[in-house]
């Protein structure tokens, strides 16, 4: 088996193309099963490759991390059969042998690292030196893996590569200088690079992107963007285009030595592209990658009296206000305009919560912002938007000039019909929050970053699963938290527990949401998920009107906000019913009995 390092040190390695699209597994098959039940055919796509030219071959095996997260024990023969044919058929011709490990689930039951780590000492108890990290969206337990790996064998070379969409971002929000550079200060990866999702073109705009590199550069596109056609999904990316593309990423690109193709390359792709690499001169330049020229993007002036005031020490108000569930905003405008007279720094506006529709927070936040110079946070949920929604609507968002946002998970729709209106969860928001602040960059999309906020449960159950991960929010740039409404005294402990585990650097917002009556709190208490009332409080309200039962709920929220005060940056008041005169009378309480400017 040839010394990948030794190939490197004299000119490019090549690799195969995409055996999950090339090799035609029966309908409803993995591929990878196809390891028992048809090993000729896969040898034959190994040996279809290896005659185009490659110098190594992956194995048969990406999608295991999936099968041994979900407990199913056939991956284990699948790992071992993927390997020997591999082997086999490399043997032919010297060709190197990567045990090829796809994404893995992250879960706490089941962390990342764990489900590469067994791969590996699988593949490594078989022989295996060359190991192939491809198609991922995070870096989540590779480094751990990587380490284990380097333990074990201490002459195995690793690769790690990552999907990229075009505009040099993974599915999950990760931007791609960032997790190379990630890797490449890990100390214990070998090779790093692209793979998957991107063309030719595209792969080649990223990879200038990047500059170079200590380490070698991995460069194995799609074919082309896939074509679907009834239930077929094809690639129709020709060969020699291809093969040029590629050859001029190795020429031009300082640091790329390992090239292949990913999904749809098939073996004339890699023919194509071992000729236009032999063609190559035997020195290539060591010219570092092209600059891409853009002009100096001003940085945009603003004014943001709401943070300026928080960073200072000084207690803030912030106040939400929930967005109309038709299309007329006159009455929501005079609304917030009274907010913001009696005090309120900050307006909040909730996305369709409860997961019921209304008009949309951030569309709302930038009129808002517009009309009245009022600071806003509009709150953004993993729930109804893909990455790209996502991406867009921040950038519109940052457009009008709103500066921070709110990211959640979201509540699930419900619904009798599971297919009936879907969810769509591609992140949760610890990932929704590190794609946001990785917006704002050199070469980035956004001049300066946004603030992100997020929600912190006072009311849960298991306060200290909650806590950490509020800290796992943090270390994804989240600046600060909203708590859910401090109506009980475990509430306020559990505010003085999170001030202590998370430090003055965690802004927290106390939440203050007057109940105005025993309905209202009975409901609260027993059909809006994270919020609890004491039972006192509920008993406090029985037989009390409207007006009484406005008085007390304003005396309830003081007094809740006395018992917050020492733990919070600032208060975050939730407006029950649209009660805007309410919450006035509630700020000028606030502003006289617990905030001393």
């Amino acid at each position: 088996m040839k010394d990948v390092r030794e190939i490197l040190k004299k000119r490019p390695l090549l690799f195969d193309g995409g055996m999950g699209t090339y090799y035609k597994a029966a309908p409803g098959q993995e591929c990878e099963q196809a390891n028992l039940l048809d090993p000729e055919g896969i040898q034959a796509v190994h040996r279809a490759y290896l005659a185009a030219g490659a110098d190594a071959v992956k194995t048969n095996t990406f999608g295991l991390p999936r099968m041994a997260a979900a407990q199913n024990p056939v991956w284990e023969a699948l790992a071992d059969e993927g390997w020997k044919l591999a082997v086999q058929a490399a043997a032919e011709t010297g060709a190197a042998v990567f045990a090829d490990i796809g994404p893995a689930p992250d879960t706490e039951a089941q962390p990342a690292a764990q489900l590469y780590i067994a791969l590996a000492d699988r593949f490594a108890a078989l022989g295996a030196k060359n190991f192939l990290f491809e198609t991922l969206s995070t870096d989540t337990g590779v480094t751990e893996a990587a380490q284990h790996i380097k333990k074990t064998v201490p002459d195995a070379f690793i690769l790690v590569s990552f999907a990229v969409l075009p505009d040099g971002y993974t599915r999950e929000g990760r931007h791609c200088a960032e997790l190379v550079r990630r890797m490449t200060e890990s100390g214990v990866v070998d090779a790093v690079g692209l793979n998957c999702v991107s063309a030719p073109g595209a792969m080649r705009a990223l990879v200038q992107r990047l500059g170079g590199t200590k380490l070698p550069l991995s460069v194995m596109p799609n074919a082309g963007y896939p074509v679907v056609t009834r239930t077929r999904v094809q690639y129709q990316g020709r060969p020699e285009y291809f093969a040029r593309e590629l050859a001029r990423i190795a020429a031009e690109c300082s640091g790329v030595r390992i090239l292949g193709g990913c999904c749809g390359t098939t073996p004339e792709h890699i023919v194509a592209l071992r000729g236009a690499l032999d063609a190559l001169p035997d020195a290539l330049p060591a010219a570092p990658a092209a600059e891409i020229s853009t002009p100096a993007k001003p940085e945009v002036e603003k004014d943001d009296a709401f943070l300026r005031k928080l960073n200072a020490g000084k207690k803030v108000i912030a106040i939400e206000l929930d967005s109309p569930k038709d299309a007329d905003l006159t009455g929501y405008l005079d609304g917030a305009r009274r907010l913001q007279a009696a005090g309120a720094e900050l307006l909040t506006i909730a996305d369709c919560p409860i997961a019921r529709a209304r008009m949309d927070s951030s569309l709302v936040a930038c009129r808002v912002h517009r009309e009245l110079g009022l600071n806003v946070l509009p709150h953004m949920t993993c729930r109804d938007r893909n990455l790209n929604a996502t991406k867009a609507l921040l950038l519109g968002l940052y457009a009008e000039g709103v500066r921070e946002v709110l990211a959640i998970t979201g509540d699930p729709i419900p619904t009798a019909e599971r297919d009936e209106v879907k969810n769509v969860y591609q992140f949760n928001s610890r990932k929704l929050a590190q794609y946001i602040v990785s917006l704002a960059g050199e070469g980035r999309e956004m001049p300066s970053p946004m603030t992100v906020f997020g929600a912190l449960n006072l009311n849960a159950r298991n306060f200290d699963v909650e806590l950490r991960r509020a800290v796992e929010k943090m270390e994804n740039g989240m600046s600060g938290f909203l708590t859910q409404p401090v109506l009980s005294a475990q509430a306020v402990e559990n505010l003085k527990k999170a001030r202590e585990t998370l430090g003055e650097k965690a802004k927290l917002l106390a939440g203050i949401m007057p109940v105005v009556s025993q309905r209202n709190a009975i409901f609260m208490e027993n059909e809006i998920n994270g919020i609890h009332v004491e039972q006192a409080i509920i008993d406090r309200f029985a037989g009390l009107d409207r007006a009484q039962g406005e008085e007390l709920g304003l005396e309830v929220s003081v007094q809740a906000a006395l018992a917050a005060a020492p733990y919070a940056d600032g208060f975050y008041l939730m407006t029950p019913f649209n009660r805007v005169a309410l919450m006035e009378r509630l700020i000028a309480r606030l502003k006289e009995e617990v905030i001393a400017d």
